[in-house]
């Protein structure tokens, strides 16, 4: 997505740049970059499955030993 902000008669460097800063926010172009950046890979079915079976034992175990009262 290209921008193009255009230089107005008798503005200054510093309220063009205001304007341009302020289009961009507008735009969304930031909040896409930064989730582009920072967007985590999607875990494969397989690995969740295990993951949730971990956990479940270890809950199981953690309230097994708050009952025999080892916690």
């Amino acid at each position: 997505m290209a921008l193009n902000v255009q230089h107005r008669e008798g503005e200054s460097g510093t309220a063009l740049l205001y304007r341009f800063t302020k289009k961009v926010q507008h735009s969304g172009i930031l909040k896409e970059a930064r989730g582009r950046r920072f967007r985590k890979r999607v875990v494969n079915r397989n690995k969740r499955r295990i993951s949730a079976l971990h956990r479940e034992t270890k809950k199981a175990e953690i309230e097994l030993k708050k009952k025999l009262g080892l916690l």
